[in-house]
């Protein structure tokens, strides 16, 4: 009997130490961050080598993560009052976390969408509801695929960066703008209208769009959300590790860790490698430059990947190198760019306390190069990014857009200084 009790008291710290893991890891987004699977390759290495796993001769399953997440958003409550987040990244995933399934859900289950005008979107904007805005655009299939959810086919090209999912008494309806040709559009959608009893957690905290402001300057920003206050932090940058460090690291991601390769110095002083499969070379800043040496298989039309799974290939790379060494700093998807010879280029930037890196000559954190499956070429810039503890302050956001006569972000500027402050910036 003793030896039965002891087993059930075995079992029982079992499963509580595993649930307490799961919440942990849910806390933190450890898990958060899943949202879709497709056949694609089993680990970083083999996923941008283009090599399948071991021992095995179907590829394994690799999970689809977020490459993006919005930068705002904004809750109406059934009282018509505003819960807004804006340049908080700790506050923002909190928000989202709890809500990006709603988004999931609406956008999964949505009908084909129809035009409506300017005016109906605006209108739609004052009722309850939950508003999210990205700060790239990204693509309707790609966002879809991020959260799980599988769109109609009229839906999947539409570009966006700002979409609304309105909670009305016999059905939900999601609105969005094709930022591509300026249109705005409706669908219905079969989510829960009970789900806008969720929101009601989030206390009003007066955030509103600009076109409700009446400042007249407001429609050249209108959808520029406003809120209270202007202090915001000061950030840390730094170096992220020596040339050897991060060009070991970078190899190490793409599959070469043994590789036998010749080192040396160039006139400009970069450190380069090279091998018969790649050159790769590093400065003292922290800008890695890669390319595979040798030819490419072509790209077979009859396997050409989405515009998701491209992301996604980028997106690992860059979250095993920058990602580990970018401090308190995200790295975000900017863009996608189809190049001659079917090659495709995915770019990166870097993101802190809600506000955008600007790095010097406008480089990106990161851009990656896919070619016949293939990552052909890596530009990764590695940078450390920690708050700083102070705070400054800022135009407050009505004056600033009075000022700045259109729609502005939150940026940091990275000249190469250790403590560096927010400042408004024209958003292009």
């Amino acid at each position: 009997m003793k030896k039965k009790a002891v087993e059930r008291i075995k079992t029982t710290l079992i499963v509580m130490l595993t649930i307490s893991v799961f919440l942990l890891g849910w806390q933190t987004t450890l898990f958060n961050e899943f949202v879709y699977s497709l056949p694609v390759l089993g680990n970083v290495a083999k996923l941008v080598s283009g090599a399948s796993a071991p021992g095995t001769t179907e590829p394994d399953r690799v999970l689809i993560y977020e490459a993006a997440r919005p930068l705002a958003i904004v809750i109406t409550n059934s009282n018509g009052e505003r819960f807004g987040v804006r340049n908080n990244t700790l506050l923002r995933n909190n928000v989202y976390n709890s809500v990006s399934g709603i988004l999931g859900e609406a956008l999964g289950s949505a009908s084909e969408p129809q035009e409506i005008s300017e005016g109906e979107w605006r209108a739609a904007l004052s009722g309850q509801g939950i508003y999210f805005e990205y700060f790239s655009p990204v693509k309707l299939s790609v966002l879809d695929s991020w959260l799980g959810a599988e769109l109609p086919g009229t839906m999947r090209d539409l570009l966006l960066r700002r979409v609304f999912i309105a909670f009305g008494e016999d059905k939900s309806r999601v609105y969005y703008q094709d930022i591509g040709s300026g249109l705005f559009y409706l669908a219905d959608t079969a989510s829960s209208a009970g789900k806008a009893q969720e929101l009601e957690i989030y206390n009003a905290n007066g955030a509103m769009f600009a076109f409700e402001t009446g400042l007249a300057v407001a429609e050249n920003a209108p959808y520029l959300i406003v809120m209270q206050g202007n202090d915001y932090p000061d950030v840390r940058a730094a170096a992220s590790g020596s040339a050897d460090e991060i060009m070991d690291l970078t190899l190490d991601v793409l599959g070469y860790r043994n590789e036998t390769y010749a080192a040396r110095y160039d006139n400009d002083g970069f450190f380069v490698r090279t091998a018969t499969q790649f050159v790769i070379e590093a400065d003292a800043i922290g800008h890695v430059s890669y390319r595979r040496a040798g030819l490419l298989d072509p790209v077979d039309e009859g396997q050409l990947l989405r515009e998701s799974e491209l992301i996604e290939q980028a997106r690992a790379v860059v979250s095993a190198t920058l990602g580990g060494t970018c401090g308190e700093a995200e790295v975000f998807f900017r863009s996608l760019e189809y190049e001659s010879g079917g090659s495709v280029s995915v770019y990166f930037d870097y993101y802190i306390a809600g506000g955008r890196i600007l790095l010097p000559d406008n480089a990106y954190a990161a851009r990656i190069t896919l070619s016949g499956g293939e990552v052909s070429k890596a530009e990764l810039r590695f940078r450390s990014y920690s708050l700083y503890g102070e705070h400054s302050g800022l135009l407050p956001v009505k004056q600033a857009l009075a000022s700045a006569g259109g729609e502005f972000v939150l940026s940091y500027s990275d000249s190469g200084v250790e403590r560096i402050q927010p400042r408004w910036v024209l958003y292009e």
